[in-house]
């Protein structure tokens, strides 16, 4: 498999373990949030259009998200200085982490070949993941859109409107 072809994670399959920066430089791990559930996902790049809304979007739900037991965590490749200007430019209330190396954009598959404006590129695939207390997979969702996203993740999760 050559390294621009991601593995994707399916439900059942076991979360990757990580530990990674925040935009405050203090290490979160995955284990950290062991017992809850996890809502993770991959966005490309903090300021950006879509990454904004897509953000702007988790930030007016974590209250609901949260009371129905889910923990939101940000991961783009961006450097823990741009994502503490993100999180303070956008009144983000949530984690962001930081995965220069993009490893575990990788071990999640969340990075890899897609189409950008018709040209086949490699880069992050906009995707989100919830992991269950114990650490499995409850949804694997790949190359969502940045809008009308954390809507569609609402109600596949059960919760309303």
């Amino acid at each position: 498999m050559s390294d621009t072809t991601a593995t994707r994670l399916a439900a059942g399959d076991t979360a990757p373990d990580f530990t990674l920066l925040d935009q405050d430089g203090n290490e979160v791990s995955l284990h950290d949030y062991a017992g809850r559930d996890v809502i993770v996902y991959f966005y490309p790049a903090a300021m950006t259009p879509g990454c904004t809304k897509e953000a702007c979007d988790f930030r007016d739900n974590l209250n609901s998200l949260a009371s129905a037991g889910y923990q939101v965590l940000g991961i783009s490749k961006d450097a823990p200085a741009k994502l503490a200007e993100f999180r303070d430019r956008d009144n983000l209330n949530f984690p962001l982490l930081s995965d220069v190396d993009l490893a575990v954009h990788k071990s999640y598959g969340a990075y890899g070949e897609k189409s950008l404006y018709g040209k086949l590129i490699t880069g992050v695939l906009r995707s989100t993941f919830v992991v269950n207390g114990d650490g499995g997979i409850r949804l694997a969702l790949y190359n969502v859109k940045a809008t009308g996203h954390v809507a569609s993740l609402r109600k596949k999760l059960g919760l309303a409107a």
